[in-house]
Parts: C-alpha cells; structure tokens; sequence
C-alpha cells in the first residue's frame, strides 16, 4: 500500500489510474496542475508522484526539476511523449522511471512497487517484525504463519507500521498515509482501527508487540 498522487489533467485517465491503482491496494489523490501539485506536495505526504508533462500551468520536466530533492517522493512520468530523446531528458530531469501511454495498468502497478523498493533493503516483498509477517503484494499478514484476518484499513495500518518498525509513527503520518484528501477523518477513527489491530494481533498471540505513545503515536516492535 502507497499514498500516490497523480498530476494528470486528463480527468477521465486520472480517475482510471486512481480506480485501477485501488484495485493494487494503493491510495490515490489527483491534481490537474502542477500549482495543485506543488500545494498537495506541501501540504501532504506521497510515497510516488505520477507525472503527466503537457499541463495546463507548464511543463512537467521544469517543475520535476525545480522540485527534486532528497526530500521529494519518487516521480514515474506517464506521457505520450515516446521519442528516445523525451525518455533520456525525463530521467535527467530526476524521474526515477519513465512509462509511455497509451500502457497497460498491471504494468504500471509493477513498475510502481519496483519504484517503491527502491528505497529500502527489502529485496522480499514480506516484512517481518516479530512474529508478524505481511506480505505487501498479496496483502496478507500471519502471526507465527497463522492467517490474521484484517479489514483494508487495519491491513494498512498494518504494512504502515511494519514499513517504520522500531520507530514511533506520529498521527499526522497516518492521517497523511491512510487518508486521502477526500476522507473524512473523525477524531476517534486513527485511535479505533488502531484499538481493533492491537486486539487482533494480542488475540493471535503478538502479545505487546503494538504501543501506544500517549500524545504521539504508535509505535509496533519486536516483544522479545
């Protein structure tokens, strides 16, 4: 699971990007300029950019290049533009993969959990803290490889915690993460999934692995 969020002024392709990378477990939000896009990319946090180039407001590759940084989410450029010279240019600019439409969504949701690994040691697709272990493709989780049975949220929450194990994940991460910017998130809803999950994993026998840092967050590590 991954907060996108794609910078596309094709309504209709957003929104069949958004609904099909949804079907990948994968939370999207759409912007349809990049002034919309710089606002989001302030406002919130993404793990990828989908990238359009021809907008309304300028062109991609300028705006990838002034916002490139150590800070930034990866960015995957999804653009008619297939010459061999508009590929090279992309990725000089600081794309980190470059797709050309019209494509495939299977493709494009492989390519984005290529792009999502990067980052990390994982060379699994299973994260494992503890007893727990979730496997981010199939979106499944066991405890001591006993099935847990998770709602999409808790499942989320889940993968969301064992990405930052041993870390404290503060609120405004989760709502940021979990939440897209058309979710109503109510004061209690973080506290209940999170209340729900730590009873499932004590019931499967992860006694203690998730706590409550009063004021803070949560933070989900090894009992031992």
């Amino acid at each position: 699971m991954a907060r996108l969020l794609i910078i596309e002024d094709n309504l209709r392709l957003a929104h069949m990007i958004a609904d099909g990378l949804a079907q990948h477990g994968h939370r999207c939000d759409m912007v349809h300029d990049l002034a919309s896009a710089d606002a989001a990319l302030d406002a919130g946090y993404f793990d990828a950019l989908i990238l359009d180039l021809g907008l309304p407001d300028g062109n991609g590759l300028d705006w990838l290049r002034s916002r490139k940084g150590s800070s930034e989410p990866p960015a995957l450029i999804l653009t008619a533009r297939a010459a061999l010279e508009d590929r090279i240019m992309g990725l000089d600019a600081g794309a980190d993969d470059y797709l050309v439409k019209p494509f495939a969504l299977d493709e494009l949701a492989a390519r984005l959990r290529a792009l999502l690994r990067r980052p990390g040691p994982r060379a699994s697709n299973v994260m494992r803290v503890g007893s727990i272990a979730y496997d981010m493709q199939q979106r499944t989780a066991t405890i001591d490889q006993h099935p847990l049975t998770l709602t999409r949220r808790e499942a989320d929450m889940l993968e969301l915690f064992m990405r930052h194990a041993g870390q404290v994940v503060r609120r405004e991460l989760i709502e940021g993460t979990l939440y897209s910017f058309d979710d109503a998130v109510t004061p209690n809803a973080i506290e209940a999934t999170v209340s729900r999950l730590r009873r499932k994993l004590d019931d499967g026998g992860a006694l203690g692995q998730l706590h409550t840092v009063r004021g803070v967050g949560y933070l989900l590590k090894d009992a031992a």
